[in-house]
């Protein structure tokens, strides 16, 4: 049975995105060795007045700034920690498996951005995320975190894989999209499926391909990774397009499809080298 301390209902359910982390160093923590841990990391802590209903709660609260960008952080409330509820089937999860008291005392945090008031809107969408996960790879040591949630994605790996994959981005410049992507496998009457689910916050579409005859589902998500990354570094596919797929004949397809709230299902067929 999971069990949610009363010092944990901090936040409601959040917009996203919005991240949470497990951590061994959150549970029961004091508020004021929090606040220190976090200033010497940089991460200049301001402690939040506590909500109105969790009044005489000790939970900590915090806004926490890196540079220009900020987020609000604390331990996450029931709403967050049951959407991110790692036994519903519609949860993903890469290479992770949380313990059984992940969401008891205190122990999840979650890590919401703040509006800032200079942002000049989805332009400059790219440099906040880079920010953001710049943090969390701070929030991700400083905590000894095991585990982290990525909200758009609805998305658990393993924190210090994430952590590695953040450090690649800032070298290399291409953004981890194993932990930033959900790839869903479902069976439909037209045959098997897979849908991306959380590249629509980069570009506004997600991917949707089916299963050609005789390949596995890693070898199509190898491939629908391939195209979401390209996707997150050089935008949104604007017309039906016709490209080279990973093996020699083989050949891609993508369709747009027409949307709503600005965002669109791209299919994916694939042809040939199969």
């Amino acid at each position: 049975m999971n069990v949610v301390s009363a010092d944990a209902r901090i936040l409601p359910v959040p917009p996203e995105p919005f991240a949470l982390i497990v951590g061994p160093a959150l549970q029961h923590a004091d508020a004021g060795a929090l606040e220190q841990a976090i200033r010497r990391m940089g991460l200049r802590p301001e402690r939040l007045a506590e909500d109105a209903g969790d009044v005489g709660s000790r939970a900590p609260r915090f806004r926490l700034s890196f540079g220009s960008f900020s987020v609000t952080a604390g331990p996450a409330g029931d709403a967050a920690l049951d959407m991110a509820d790692p036994a519903d089937p519609s949860t993903s999860l890469l290479a992770a498996s949380l313990p059984q008291d992940w969401r008891a005392g205190g122990r999840c945090w979650i890590f919401l951005p703040e509006p800032n008031a200079g942002d000049a809107g989805a332009d400059d969408r790219p440099e906040r995320l880079r920010e953001f996960f710049k943090m969390l790879v701070l929030a991700i040591d400083l905590f000894d975190a095991s585990h982290i949630f990525w909200s758009p994605a609805k998305l658990w790996s393993d924190a210090p894989q994430f952590r590695a994959s953040v450090a690649e981005m800032l070298v290399s410049g291409m953004p981890p999209v194993l932990h930033l992507v959900a790839f869903r496998h479902r069976d439909t009457a037209e045959g098997d499926r897979v849908t991306t689910r959380g590249l629509a916050l980069f570009a506004g579409q997600e991917l949707e391909g089916r299963l050609p005859r005789g390949w596995t589902v890693a070898e199509m998500v190898k491939r629908l990774a391939r195209l979401a990354l390209d996707i997150m570094l050089n935008g949104p596919i604007g017309r039906t397009e016709r490209v080279r797929g990973l093996d020699a004949g083989e050949w891609v397809t993508l369709s747009p499809q027409t949307g709503v709230s600005g965002r669109s299902l791209v299919l994916v067929e694939f042809g040939g080298g199969h």
